[in-house]
């Protein structure tokens, strides 16, 4: 209502319009260095905040996420349908990766060979030596005597003690520059090196089909950890049982041991995974030319999480861009109220829930309230007419609309 400035001394608008904008600055800083951070190799995500989410709607905020407790991380089928959409958007991004050149292959074959392998591995040989018969081990390995090389069937790798029986069966060729007992050794060392996604389901499957340097000692470490997977979800029920019924001091903090532990237990199993992910993106990007790789990383694809992520960024920062400007302020003021009460709210200093880390003390009330309470005064109070583009709206038009 016109009048209202006077009911105000100037020095507490002065002091108001330097809070709003204050606030606005805090709140555009925070969006433009999360907006900044897209383009580097750990772009900033709200899904860690969202999981460690507390208090009554602890359930609502992590299930934003999509997958609270990483478990999809431990599903062969989903994580490998993941590796499969990110070579169809890698693709679709980069210019001229399914051209074949006159000699070699296109560089979606060799992402596809990095990804699944090849059909079979080879190695060339001139003629089996006397006496060798293959037969026993034919599911595995074949000599092609038109072709001349060793043919390893990549979906029935050759193990460690099938090389060294079948070396044993010419034992006149132990010497090492000796043909036959090099092609064996380099079709099994190429047959080695198990593609990307038979090491997901040598990770998340406990499949056989794989091969080592000790089958025995890869066969131990397969079975520990499809045991730590199922003792990992055991755990995270054991966890959300124990938070329902926890209440005192001492059981919060029994809580939080448990809660550090699961989530080693989670780093453990999941690391090792992502590693996959991230070694088939940077190993992709070793196959483009410098043209290629100037039209810059593969867009992320549009999840829930990323869509979660664009919103807090950018609504951060637009609000505190016309909170500084002091343009629709009121407007702008509630949706930074909405937007901190959302912080708030997904961990908050109440009764009953765990403490916050940090060398801070909050109870019921935290900067990020506060900050919340303030930009909801800012909804009742016209500061974008005592200072701001609103004023000059007002100035410029108010006038006419009051005649």
């Amino acid at each position: 209502m016109p009048g209202d400035e006077r009911k105000i001394s100037p020095i507490a608008c002065v002091l108001l319009v330097t809070l709003r904008m204050a606030i606005g600055w805090h709140l555009l800083y925070e969006g433009w260095w999360k907006i900044d951070t897209q383009s580097t190799a750990q772009p900033w995500t709200a899904e860690g905040y969202l999981k460690n989410s507390t208090g009554p709607l602890r359930g609502t905020f992590r299930n934003l996420t999509g997958d609270p407790n990483d478990l999809n991380w431990l599903d062969y089928d989903k994580v490998s349908a993941k590796f499969d959409d990110y070579v169809a958007r890698f693709q679709a991004h980069y210019p001229g990766v399914n051209d074949k050149p006159e000699k070699g292959t296109s560089v979606a074959e060799r992402l596809a060979l990095l990804l699944d392998g090849p059909a079979d591995y080879r190695a060339e040989l001139s003629a089996l030596p006397e006496g060798v018969d293959l037969s026993k081990w034919k599911s595995a390995i074949t000599y092609d005597p038109k072709a001349k090389r060793l043919v390893v069937n990549a979906m029935n790798h050759l193990l460690p003690d099938e090389r060294d029986a079948i070396l044993a069966l010419a034992p006149g060729e132990d010497a090492p520059s000796s043909e036959f007992r090099k092609a064996v050794e380099d079709v099994y060392k190429r047959q080695a090196n198990l593609p990307i996604r038979q090491r997901l389901a040598a990770m998340l499957k406990g499949d056989p089909e794989r091969v080592g340097v000790n089958q025995k000692k890869d066969d131990a470490i397969i079975e520990q950890r499809m045991g730590e997977i199922e003792q990992y979800k055991a755990a995270i029920v054991r966890y959300e049982a124990n938070l329902k019924k926890t209440r005192e001091a001492f059981q919060w903090d029994h809580l939080q041991k448990q809660w550090i532990e699961l989530q080693a237990l989670r780093r453990k199993l999941i690391g090792p995974v992502q590693a996959l992910e991230t070694e088939l993106k940077l190993e992709a990007e070793k196959l483009l030319s410098q043209t290629q790789l100037a039209a810059g990383p593969v867009p992320p694809p549009m999840t829930k999480m990323r869509s979660i992520n664009l919103q807090t960024m950018y609504g951060l920062a637009i609000v505190g861009i016309l909170l500084i400007a002091g343009l629709f302020t009121r407007l702008a003021a509630l949706g930074g109220a909405g937007l901190l009460m959302m912080f708030y709210l997904a961990i908050p200093p109440w009764p009953g829930t765990p403490p916050e880390v940090g060398i801070e003390h909050n109870y019921i009330v935290n900067k990020v309230l506060i900050e919340a309470i303030a930009c909801l005064a800012f909804v009742f109070l016209p500061s974008g007419r005592w200072f701001g583009i609103d004023a000059i709206g007002a100035a410029l038009f108010g006038r006419k609309t009051d005649k």
